[in-house]
Parts: C-alpha cells; sequence; structure tokens
C-alpha cells in the first residue's frame, strides 16, 4: 500500500470519544495554517509565533455559520510534534462540535489521518526514531504506573540511546576489523574481538534479562491462588482487593469455579484468580473445577499456593514450582505445622499482607532495576536477540568472517531505531495507533 504522503493536510479530533469540558482537532502538513485560516475568526493563524494561544471563533466558509467559539494553538515547523507547521483546535468537548469542525476542515481540503499518522510524521521527519514512536503508543495505552514510568524513559530515549552505544561499539570494531583485513601494510594490528564484544555482550544480555519485567509492567500478570478448600483464598484474594469480592464461608468448596479480579500492586496490573478448592473429589461438578483450577495454575505468571497453618499440613498438587509463592493462611490462629518457605499471612488481621505484596512484586519483576529502561516491545526483543546471536557468532569466528557476523548484528539492532526497515515493518508500528494521534 506505501506509505501516505507527507505533504497532505491531515486533520483529527486528538481526544477520545464521548462528551468533554474540551475537545481538540489536530491539523498537520504543508498549509495547514493557510488552511485554518479560512475556518479562523480572530488573529490570523499564518502571523501567530508558536506555542501560543489565542482566541477567536470556528466559522464555516461556505455559509459563515459560527461552528463554536475557541483556542487555537499554532506550531511552527520544525519546532512541532510532526516537524511541520501543525494547529490544534481547542473547542467545548461537544461530539456534533467536533465533527462539524473536522468536516469544514475537510471540505476546505484536509483529510482525514489514518491511525497514526501525526506520529509517523514524527518519525519520517526525524523527530523521534522509532523505538521512541513506539513509546508514544505504550503511553497512550498504559494502564498502571509502572507502563507509564517504562513508557516515557523509552519516549525520552532511553532505550534508543543504550541501543546507539552498543551500536557504535560494533562499528569502531567493524572498521578495526576492515582497516586491518584491507590495509595489512600499514602495521594496522589485529583488532581485539573479544575484548570489545564481551562487554558488548553483558549489555545486550542486562537489556534481553528485563524483558519479562518490561512485558509485565506492559501487559499485566495473573496470579492463581490455590489451595485446598478452605484454605482461605476468598479471603486472601478480598483482603488484597480491600473489598469483598468472593463469597467467604465456613463451609469447604464454597468455590467451584474460578472468580477473576483486577488490582494493582506497586504500580503493575494484576489479575487475581481465585480458583476452586483443590481435593480429591468424586463430585463431578467440583472434579472439573479442581482441573480447571490446576490448568490455571499452570497458565499464569505467578501462582500463590494457600496452606491453612491452623489444620494439618495438605499434601499440595503438581504446581509449577519454579512460579509458585508458598503462603501459609490463617496466621492468628495457633499453628498445626511450620515451614520456613512459607510466608505467613493472616486475612482477618493483615499479618503479612504488606510483606506478600512485596514478594508478588519482586517475583513478577525479578531483579530487572527500578530505574532503568525495560525492554517491553516484542519487535525490540526479537531483534536483540538476533544482534547477540550475531555478536556471539563474531566472538568465535576468524576476523575476515568476524566481520559479518557484526554487520548482521548492527543490522538487527537499526530494526529497533527504524532504520534500514521496510515499509511492512513501519505499517505494522503504526497501524496499532489511534486516529488523531
Amino acid at each position: 500500500m506505501g506509505l501516505p504522503s507527507l505533504k497532505d493536510v491531515i486533520a483529527a479530533i486528538a481526544t477520545p470519544p464521548g462528551k468533554g469540558a474540551v475537545g481538540i482537532v489536530r491539523v498537520s502538513g504543508e498549509g495547514s495554517l493557510e488552511l485554518v485560516s479560512r475556518l479562523w475568526q480572530g488573529k490570523n493563524p499564518c502571523q501567530l509565533a508558536g506555542g501560543r494561544f489565542t482566541y477567536g471563533k470556528i466559522s464555516d466558509p461556505k455559509t459563515q455559520e459560527i461552528l463554536d467559539e475557541a483556542l487555537l494553538l499554532v506550531f511552527r515547523k520544525p519546532h512541532s510534534y510532526t516537524g511541520q507547521d501543525s494547529a490544534e483546535l481547542h473547542t467545548h468537548g461537544s461530539p456534533a462540535v467536533l465533527r462539524r469542525v473536522l468536516q469544514a476542515l475537510f471540505e476546505q481540503g484536509a483529510r482525514p489521518a489514518q491511525p497514526g499518522e501525526f506520529t509517523l510524521r514524527a518519525y519520517l521527519s526525524g523527530k523521534m526514531d522509532l523505538a521512541q514512536a513506539e513509546s508514544v503508543l505504550s503511553l497512550v495505552e498504559a494502564e498502571s504506573d509502572a507502563a507509564r514510568r517504562q513508557a516515557l524513559r523509552g519516549l525520552s530515549a532511553g532505550l534508543s540511546q543504550k541501543i546507539a552505544h552498543i551500536s557504535e561499539e560494533l562499528f569502531t570494531l567493524l572498521a578495526h576489523i576492515q582497516a586491518w583485513l584491507d590495509y595489512p601494510e600499514e602495521g594496522v594490528e589485529p583488532a581485539r574481538i573479544q575484548e570489545t564484544l564481551k562487554p558488548v555482550l553483558l549489555e545486550m544480555e542486562h537489556l534481553l534479562a528485563t524483558a519479562p519485567a518490561g512485558r509485565i509492567a506492559q501487559k499485566g500478570a495473573r496470579i492463581a491462588l490455590v489451595g485446598a478448600p478452605n484454605a482461605g483464598k476468598s479471603s486472601l484474594l478480598n483482603a488484597l482487593l480491600g473489598y469483598e469480592r468472593a463469597i467467604v464461608t465456613p463451609i469447604p468448596g464454597t468455590t467451584r469455579d474460578y472468580l477473576e479480579a483486577p488490582l494493582e500492586i506497586a504500580g503493575v496490573p494484576i489479575v487475581a484468580v481465585d480458583t476452586a478448592g483443590v481435593r480429591e473429589t468424586e463430585d463431578l461438578i467440583e472434579k472439573s473445577g479442581v482441573e480447571r483450577a490446576l490448568q490455571i495454575a499452570q497458565e499464569a505468571d505467578l501462582v500463590l499456593y494457600l496452606a491453612d497453618q491452623s489444620q494439618p499440613r495438605p499434601t499440595p498438587p503438581p504446581l509449577p514450582w519454579a512460579r509458585t509463592l508458598m503462603v501459609a493462611t490463617k496466621a492468628d490462629l495457633p499453628p498445626a505445622w511450620t515451614e520456613h518457605s512459607f510466608l505467613r499471612v493472616s486475612s482477618q488481621t493483615g499479618l503479612g499482607l504488606e510483606a506478600l505484596r512485596q514478594q508478588i512484586h519482586h517475583r513478577l519483576l525479578g531483579e530487572a532495576p527500578e530505574g532503568e529502561i525495560w525492554i517491553s516491545n516484542e519487535r525490540h526483543v526479537e531483534a536483540l536477540r538476533r544482534a547477540k546471536t550475531h555478536a556471539l557468532e563474531a566472538l568465535v569466528a576468524p576476523e575476515d568472517l568476524a566481520g559479518v557476523s557484526i554487520e548482521m548484528a548492527l543490522d538487527a539492532l537499526a530494526e529497533i531505531l527504524g532504520k534500514d526497515v521496510s515499509e511492512e515493518v513501519i505499517d505494522r508500528v503504526f497501524r496499532n495507533f489511534c486516529v488523531g494521534k
């Protein structure tokens, strides 16, 4: 299909659908200020300095009907989001007003912006690289504080700077190898491939190690609460939520199906799943619930295995123990057993709940440093893995072949920043954007 023309004047509503106090219509492209001036009654947009608001009215050029009173914000190239002359019309947030203003812009020659086209223009005009553009989408879609922080670091070129630094090290090494191979008579010393590549590989591995935490920060996690009937799963779920979501009774087997509830722990969006009590049973309905509980546990990012410490210790079911946190419940009652590997909690008194939240946060995000960039985009992860593979090949290859592997590693890193990528990749990135961004 190809990329859209950068010269067209594009327009779109930039605020979410529905009623609001303020609505914004964005316009960008060559001649966008001249086009807006045909609708604007007030100071001439073509004569306004960038970054300043002015008050006026929007009218229909054909009928001279006043469409709304509004504010106009002008951006001058190249100091605008898109790198082009741009404008924003801040109207009242009525859907009828926004649609009518947009229609008037279309009638004057603007065309509807495609999803992500404003950010696409920012990328194509060099205002940001592809990794930063993808961070814009992540920031728009962020549903938790952890996701917001990571997207903002990406938008601020944190990831781009790390990739650029790794690429610079590889470029310098490649240039040395080529000089040694092409001009042996000049006395160029052999490149110290291993000395250069080992720290580069450590940087790559450090970034890749943050991928699980980055994915969870962006997409969230599923936690399964698993244990025998009456182990306190529903009570713990309610305690973590801070309100009663699950039915709690002293009768074992109350929960026969699973129940989901969203919560946030240390900025991470989580879906907690209260499952049916796991025990041997001949009841077909309860047996189905037990099977489903074990299946949910296998698919969860983290399992909380709950055991009632006030009763004889049960035999644990088959669980993914590498992803399981063991919790001894009802710690406010006299214990029938103790085990150091279990975290003691009481849903009634709140004992151990904060420690449990900390353990959940630690198990989900691991050792990924909180203040650093986490790589969360699957495209970035795949490209960085390929770069690492080629760098490892160069580590053991003869110098004449090491250069080839380093070039392939550089090509993979360039894809992250959007250098030398196909239109298909660019289209795939921006088709997920909303219109107006």
